[in-house]
């Protein structure tokens, strides 16, 4: 296993100034366009990061330390973001962050160095789930996002690359 909390910890707190790095100031096309169809766009992406640290990652975590593995975690709606008003970028980052940042401090103040991460809970589609998964998780989860955003902005370009398209992996 390679799960080291610290190191989670480490990437966590990196996420939202790397967001606001890259999206800061962008024009809204960069920012309203997606992949076609019902996908979501950058707009979409950082809202539902924001969704995740209200009601996702830190219940789960305390659910799973102070309720152990007879608890079912409710289930998590991955699209409630959509029905939020609209926010402008700078607003939805500030409060990515300021969200983030309480969340750094509750896990830190509930964990210690004789947790178990080995604890479990169940959740509704997986069955039993342990800390370190759902830990992992969160890092993982904003990795995905972080290319995701990339791919939806690089995507707005697929068809102005010309031939280059073929030695463009992000654009397959």
């Amino acid at each position: 296993m390679n799960f080291k909390i610290n190191e989670a910890i480490e990437l966590l707190e990196r996420t939202p100034e790397t967001l606001s790095s890259l999206l800061t100031g962008l024009s809204s096309d960069w920012l309203t366009c997606n992949e076609g169809g019902d996908t979501w766009n950058v707009l979409e992406v950082v809202a539902h990061l924001i969704e995740g640290e209200k009601v996702n990652w830190i219940p789960r975590m305390n659910m799973i330390l102070t309720k152990g593995e007879d608890y079912t975690f409710p289930p998590f709606d991955r699209f409630a973001h959509l029905s939020q008003s609209e926010k402008n970028i700078e607003q939805l980052l500030l409060e990515f962050k300021q969200c983030r940042e309480e969340s750094l401090v509750k896990l830190r103040n509930q964990l210690s160095s004789v947790t178990d991460f080995e604890q479990t809970a169940r959740h509704p589609e997986f069955g039993p789930v342990r800390l370190r998964e759902l830990l992992s998780t969160w890092a993982v989860h904003d990795l995905t996002h972080i290319s995701q955003i990339t791919r939806i902005m690089a995507n707005r370009y697929k068809k102005d690359v010309g031939p280059w398209q073929a030695y463009l992996s992000i654009l397959k």
